[in-house]
């Protein structure tokens, strides 16, 4: 299946009192790949302010940029036209096996997404849950059964966890958001010595939306891994990736794909809200 949709991604930071200057990075713009084409993108602040944009080492487009009037609030919007497709998993993507993913060339040049992470700790009681669910099965069979029983195992609940909780803080919890569903599966999934990374992105809810409705999306996170091929899976939903999910970039953790970092001069504190909105087109 293949989907057109136009994502509108909103943030606003509201202070106490008047900011007087601030620096700020966006990871907010989708990316083009083999499974999505951005079609149009652009990105608005209020108040305005002149912008940079690059592409960090992870390949994540980054737009920066910085305001030196005194505000109250601050407002970021990204807007894209995407076009997406289902996850296509030909047969080289799930071919490696245990031996292949033990070589010198694969540990190389997967070194980065093979290891244990802030927020992806190789904690004894993730690495022994996955050691269980894995055996006796292929690399590609283990991380399925893996992203089955994490999703079976946990309980959505936002508020469990926040921000800068690890994976070992939500498994503790047996619950959390889809960022604590990611960081699960990645510290399990590479305990094994399977490369895997972290996706930041969108998700459409709802499968029955028509052309032109807008409806309230989802800033999401799932994982990419290796297993002779990159291909992405959902733990939060138990599901391959889909024409309804929208990525914008990968990293070890979250840690390497906030959607908007930055610092500010001023003494009040700020309040945060968020909203995206998904039409599919």
């Amino acid at each position: 299946m293949s989907a057109r949709m136009r994502i509108v991604h909103t943030t606003g930071f509201s202070y106490s009192s008047p900011v007087t200057s601030s620096y700020n990075e966006a990871r907010i713009t989708p990316r083009s790949d083999g499974r999505q084409t951005v079609v149009v993108d652009h990105l608005d602040t209020s108040p305005a302010a002149r912008q940079y944009r690059y592409n960090d080492y992870w390949g994540t487009v980054v737009t920066t940029f910085d305001l030196h009037s005194p505000h109250e609030r601050l407002e970021v919007t990204g807007t894209a036209v995407v076009e997406t497709e289902d996850e296509n998993r030909n047969g080289e993507a799930l071919a490696a096996d245990w031996a292949q993913l033990r070589t010198e060339s694969v540990i190389d040049e997967f070194d980065e997404m093979l290891g244990a992470t802030g927020y992806s700790p190789f904690a004894p009681d993730l690495t022994d849950f996955a050691q269980r669910a894995a055996q006796g099965l292929s690399p590609a069979g283990a991380v399925e059964a893996l992203v089955s029983r994490v999703h079976d195992e946990m309980t959505y609940q936002p508020g469990t966890t926040e921000v800068h909780s690890t994976a070992a803080d939500a498994w503790r919890h047996r619950s959390g958001v889809c960022q604590d569903y990611a960081h699960i599966t990645l510290a399990m999934v590479r305990s094994l010595g399977i490369p895997a990374r972290y996706v930041s992105g969108y998700l459409h809810p709802r499968h029955g939306a028509g052309t032109g409705e807008t409806v309230h999306g989802e800033s999401h996170a799932w994982v990419e891994v290796w297993t002779g091929g990159w291909w992405g899976i959902d733990p939060t939903n138990d599901k391959l990736i889909d024409d309804h999910h929208i990525s914008v970039g990968t990293g070890r953790d979250y840690a390497d794909l906030p959607p908007i970092k930055g610092i500010y001069t001023g003494s009040g504190q700020s309040q945060l809200d968020v909203s995206v909105r998904i039409t599919r087109l």
